[in-house]
């Protein structure tokens, strides 16, 4: 995903983790990994789990939010530098049945401020067809 702007992050992969680790301990019960964060841009994989699907296999709806949701958080933190951005609106565009597998979430900012806009591209692991779309909006406190 192109990233909103060249400049830097203003949060490395291992630090996002760590405060992710300290602050928002609900992510490692989905198991996702954040395995890139530029400035307005983030990639974020969902492990292949059991108990991430749902009757027939399918990776499960809340799953893929969540993932959603981590992948622009990352984002956003690596545009602003602000952990205290929270989600004002998400919605889900669900285009086709999530096989059983990894996920992966390519995120990208359109626009940061006091509120911040994104979108995030899902799709399987070793798939090129997406099989979400989500954009979202972020309040972001100020520095």
């Amino acid at each position: 995903m192109t990233p909103l702007s060249s400049a830097p992050p203003r949060i490395s992969v291992a630090d996002f983790h760590r405060l992710l680790a300290e602050q928002h301990p609900f992510a490692e019960v989905l198991g996702v990994q954040i395995t890139d964060i530029g400035h307005g841009t983030a990639r974020a994989i969902l492990p292949a789990r059991a108990a991430h699907q749902r009757l027939g296999g399918i990776v499960a709806g809340p799953m893929l939010m969540g993932l959603a949701d981590l992948a622009l958080y990352a984002a956003v933190v690596g545009a602003t530098g602000q952990a205290g951005a929270v989600t004002a609106s998400l919605t889900i565009n669900f285009l086709r049945k999530s096989p059983a597998g990894a996920v992966v979430a390519e995120a990208r900012l359109l626009k940061t401020g006091r509120l911040a806009a994104g979108e995030v591209m899902l799709h399987g692991e070793h798939a090129s067809e997406p099989v979400a779309h989500i954009v979202s909006t972020w309040s972001v406190p100020a520095p």
